[in-house]
């Protein structure tokens, strides 16, 4: 499963599944493999880190994103792209969301802070959720977010112009 740069999934969509509507309809990618597909393709960043907080899943919104490949992030604490300021409470609310099985936002999206691999810092919009299993027990978390930034600075500028600044 690559694209034409070997990275990933094909931009063809031809992911080699079989339609389970059978053998005449037209071939579909298997759920697993359209998942992938999707996630590899979303324009936000996705991220999965597991119980631990070590990153598991790192889309190419990302490396977009954050300027880190999935080479340099996957295996890595969320401290990559976390910064040292905000460090204690993520982590507190983090393994509090594991323990709960859920956030304690539910899942809208937050405005927060990043890193990123250029040393500059993001504002960014983050969904979170805890994956849970069949089992009902907390395998990790997914953040999906968006990059902000100009957003954030234009609304801060019309701020201070406002004030007379």
């Amino acid at each position: 499963m690559t694209h034409d740069d070997g990275t990933g999934p094909r931009d063809d969509g031809d992911a080699g599944g079989v339609d389970p509507a059978g053998p005449d309809a037209p071939a579909t990618p298997e759920a697993g493999t359209l998942d992938a597909e999707i996630l590899e393709h979303a324009a936000e960043a996705v991220i999965y880190a597991d119980r631990e907080g070590r990153i598991r899943r790192w889309s190419r919104g990302c490396v977009a994103l954050f300027g880190f490949t999935a080479e340099e992030a996957l295996g890595q604490s969320l401290d990559l792209i976390v910064p040292e300021r905000l460090r204690d409470a993520h982590w507190r609310g983090f393994h509090a969301a594991i323990e709960r099985g859920a956030t304690a936002g539910g899942r809208d999206a937050r405005l927060t802070r990043a890193l990123a691999k250029d040393g500059g810092r993001r504002y960014v919009e983050m969904g979170f959720a805890v994956v849970l299993g069949a089992d009902g027990r907390a395998h990790g978390s997914v953040a999906v977010a968006r990059d902000v930034t100009e957003r954030e600075l234009a609304a801060r500028a019309a701020r201070e112009a406002a004030k007379g600044g």
